[in-house]
């Protein structure tokens, strides 16, 4: 298993998201257009990209100065166990309100409270743990 959020990661999982209808399907239906970064919390930039085009993942790899629209940033120890379990909506407003995961570029509050958008969003991290 790679790295997350190392190149080959990331990598598949753009595959991983592009499979998954969901996600893909779901956020073509709104026209979802996106650069998203995620990382690790406390270091200066995110470690992989992911490049969402009306919907379908387009490019993704190793952070390298993207303009992002998301930044999103957990510790490592919080990624892996939701890599192990991923979260569903209650567990990532938890996680939010108690600061596990932030949004360092992006409105989490503005997502979630869009069901067009929260329920991709939760089902990413579904997708992450496939990979």
């Amino acid at each position: 298993m790679s790295e997350q959020f190392s190149d080959s990661w990331m990598q598949q999982f753009m595959q991983a998201w592009n499979n998954e209808p969901q996600l893909a399907d779901e956020l073509k239906k709104i026209d979802f257009n996106s650069v998203i970064g995620y990382g690790i919390d406390g270091e200066d930039q995110p470690r992989g990209f992911i490049t969402v085009e009306n919907g379908e993942a387009v490019n993704a790899g190793s952070y390298a100065s993207e303009a992002l629209n998301w930044d999103i940033r957990a510790s490592e120890k919080q990624w892996e166990a939701w890599r192990k379990k991923p979260p569903g909506m209650m567990g990532l407003g938890a996680a939010y309100t108690t600061r596990k995961i932030k949004f360092l570029t992006g409105d989490y509050m503005a997502m979630v409270k869009d069901p067009r958008m929260a329920k991709p969003f939760i089902k990413s991290f579904e997708v992450m743990a496939r990979v």
